[in-house]
């Protein structure tokens, strides 16, 4: 096979479509701005596809979006980790652990009495710090 050839026969026009779909979730315009963050080649850049690797991609890119959806806000840090196989254990972990700090960052800006007051109407029991 010769350098930069796909190895199979290209990718089909459905296929295509639901990749430009994907990609536009994702907020990219086109494969070239998602290439680094995507992991493709030039010739993938370039929007040549074969039916495997377009099925790959199809696959890895429906798994992060269902994930990301699941777990709440997206970053495009989060792209760079759908290079392996779809949404591993891994990826789930970190995404859930940002969402987490995310929640702890915002939670410093409310003052003590009303976050003491939501939890009391969610059944806790706040007692004030000793002075």
């Amino acid at each position: 096979m010769a350098f930069g050839q796909p190895s199979g026969p290209p990718a089909g026009q459905r296929q295509m479509q639901r990749l430009n779909d994907l990609l536009g979730e994702l907020g990219f315009d086109s494969f070239r701005e998602a290439r680094h963050q995507l992991g493709l080649n030039q010739r993938q850049a370039n929007g040549r596809f074969s039916v495997d690797e377009a099925d790959e991609l199809i696959e890895r890119l429906d798994a992060g979006v269902q994930v990301r959806e699941s777990f709440g806000e997206s970053t495009d840090s989060d792209l760079a980790l759908l290079e392996g196989s779809g949404a591993t254990a891994a990826f789930k972990d970190r995404v859930a652990e940002r969402q987490r700090q995310t929640h702890a960052r915002s939670l410093l800006n409310i003052p003590d009495e009303a976050l003491a007051d939501e939890l009391a109407k969610r059944g806790w029991c706040c007692i004030p710090p000793g002075d």
